[in-house]
């Protein structure tokens, strides 16, 4: 567990710096266009503040404090399930990337009233309209592993 807890910690701490160097440092949340290119046309800085769920589904809604309960729920959940049914170091890892990339989202619906995505990539003449965070990839990655990592077999009776 105490690995499950160092990761999401870590992640967690990435998020928020990545977003505050992004964001105010660099000065996103200012910039007239709201891009800054990193590396044209791969990646650029896009800010875009979600309001809603993944891809902005739901934006028009205030639903601000509805998500925030519902990722406390959810990583309260993966905590208890991990705890109850254990794992391996690699599952333990996966539920800190999912913790930690949830709670990094959870602050800035506390603190902003939205997400902050900034991480916009784009290719072979395909404009990509969405922007994402490490968060959002923790999460992703974190879910991905405890899909596949963590047996269910191991429950206990």
């Amino acid at each position: 567990m105490r690995l499950m807890f160092w990761t999401g910690f870590w992640v967690f701490l990435i998020d928020q710096i990545s977003k505050y160097f992004v964001v105010h440092w660099l000065g996103l949340i200012t910039d007239p266009d709201g891009i800054i290119e990193v590396w044209p046309p791969f990646i650029e800085f896009r800010m875009a503040w979600n309001r809603g769920v993944n891809f902005g589904l739901f934006a028009d809604y205030d639903m601000r404090w509805a998500l925030v309960a519902l990722a406390l729920l959810i990583t309260g959940g993966v905590i208890w399930w991990l705890n109850r049914t254990g794992g391996t170091k690699w599952v333990y890892i996966a539920g800190g990337f999912l913790i930690g990339g949830a709670m990094g989202n959870v602050i800035d619906r506390i603190i902003y009233g939205a997400v902050a995505d900034f991480l916009n990539m784009s290719c072979c003449g395909i404009n990509n309209p969405y922007a994402f965070n490490v968060a959002d990839i923790s999460i992703f990655i974190g879910a991905i592993g405890l899909a596949f990592l963590a047996d269910d077999s191991k429950k206990p009776a």
